[in-house]
């Protein structure tokens, strides 16, 4: 079964990639700990030497526990939105979403993420 979680911005800072969305899925037939992540991403790309080049899911200690790397400019799709299959350890119930980009790193609006039971 497919579950969604709720998603709530954390915090804003122009000039860095921005997550403006999250959906989080329980992949529970490809492993009890495993989940989707489906991230939109709002970036001012100029080219191959400024665009935003990956997004990360971590943990409230911070530990990252997934990176989706983003291989080329969205110069003409904005926003754009990729997808990840994560594995979550157990008893992780909320985690942060952030983007960055390869000029200012992670200086973007991020968002939190209940994940779905």
């Amino acid at each position: 079964m497919l579950s969604l979680a709720l998603a709530l911005p954390v915090s804003v800072q122009a000039g860095g990639a921005d997550v403006v969305g999250v959906t989080v899925l329980h992949m529970k037939k490809s492993g009890p700990n495993i989940y989707r992540f489906r991230v939109t991403v709002r970036h001012a790309d100029t080219g191959w030497d400024h665009y935003a080049d990956q997004w990360q899911v971590l943990a409230p200690d911070g530990t990252v526990l997934g990176t989706r790397v983003l291989l080329h400019p969205h110069e003409n799709e904005q926003p754009f939105t990729r997808y990840h299959d994560i594995e979550i350890p157990p008893g992780v119930r909320e985690v942060t979403v952030r983007a960055g980009d390869k000029v200012h790193g992670f200086v973007g609006a991020s968002m939190t993420a209940r994940l779905p039971d």
